[in-house]
Order: structure tokens, then sequence, then C-alpha cells
């Protein structure tokens, strides 16, 4: 279940389109204080190539996820640099399965990506933001550092401190014989 929700979205993401530079440096100060592993995320960026422009476009994916957190209401832990480890390595998982399938198994696996996806608000709004700004640059080959850093927030944010799921085990069905 989604934790994030859709008023809590709306919220983050009109205040944060309000922003002007004055604005986002306190809240960028905050997110130093209380998830400085995903803000540490984005400033590296620059090291694999990207432009400082690129660079801001995932801050502002950033500002959006984290103001969306804080409207959900919710305590959040501190996201370690080994939990952005471990999601980068099951995202990298997933896109070598995609990559290995056909178009149409492509499409199905993606479907279901979405559907098993905890965040599916925080999820969605990352992925069209991401499509149109895709859209409106020049690309270069550093942009999937930057596709990858903010598809791995989103699944941050998403599995932190989630109980792992259980198998449920299989219900008794009634066969009619007594």
């Amino acid at each position: 279940m989604s934790r994030i929700t859709n008023e809590a979205m709306a919220k983050a993401i009109v205040a944060t389109r309000a922003m002007g530079l004055q604005e986002k440096e306190p809240l960028a100060d905050e997110i130093f204080r209380v998830q400085p592993n995903l803000l540490a995320s984005l400033l590296g960026l620059p090291r694999l190539g990207v432009a400082l422009q690129k660079v801001e476009f995932a801050l502002d994916i950033l500002l959006v996820c984290f103001l969306a957190m804080k409207a959900s209401g919710r305590v959040w832990p501190l996201i370690t640099e080994d939990e952005q480890g471990r999601q980068m390595q099951r995202l990298a998982g997933i896109i070598r399965f995609g990559a290995d399938l056909g178009t149409v198994m492509q499409e199905r696996s993606m479907q279901q990506y979405i559907a098993d996806h905890p965040e599916k608000i925080l999820l969605a709004y990352v992925m069209t933001e991401t499509s149109k700004w895709m859209a409106s640059i020049s690309q270069e080959e550093s942009d999937k550092y930057v596709l990858l850093a903010v598809l791995n927030l989103v699944n941050c944010i998403a599995f932190a401190a989630r109980p792992p799921q259980k198998n449920k085990p299989p219900v008794a069905r009634k066969t009619g014989r007594s």
C-alpha cells in the first residue's frame, strides 16, 4: 500500500514548482540533515560526466520526493548508502531481465513492475517528469546516470523500512465433501 497519497504528491509538486532558488536552498539543507545519502547520490552525478543543468533536474525530482515524504505525515527512516546500493542492484537486475525479453514481454514486465510497486503515485510522477525531460534535452550518454539516480530515489523511498513481503499460505477451499 502506498504511503504517499495523491494529496501529498500534489502538495509537493505545487510547492516545489512555486519555489525559487532562495526557497529551494533551505529545503536542500533540510534534506542534507534528514536524508543526506539521497542528496549525495545526486551531487555525485557531475563526476560521472553529467552536466550541471541535468543534475538540476534530478535535484528538482528529489525536492518533490522529499516534500511528498513530509506531506505523507509518516516518519521516514534514514536511507543509508547500503540501502541505496541494494536498490540500485535490484534496479539493474530488473533492467537486465527486461533487456533479454522480446518487445511484448518487455511491456508486460514493465506493467508488472508498475503494478507491484509500493509507491505507484511517486513512480508515476517521476517516470512522467523523466519522460518529458528526456524529450526536451539534447540526449547524451551520461543521461543514463540521471535516469538511474532518479529511479533509485523512488525505489529507496518506496522500500524504506517496509517489512519484507511474506508469501501468504494458500487458503483452504471447501470441496463440498464431508
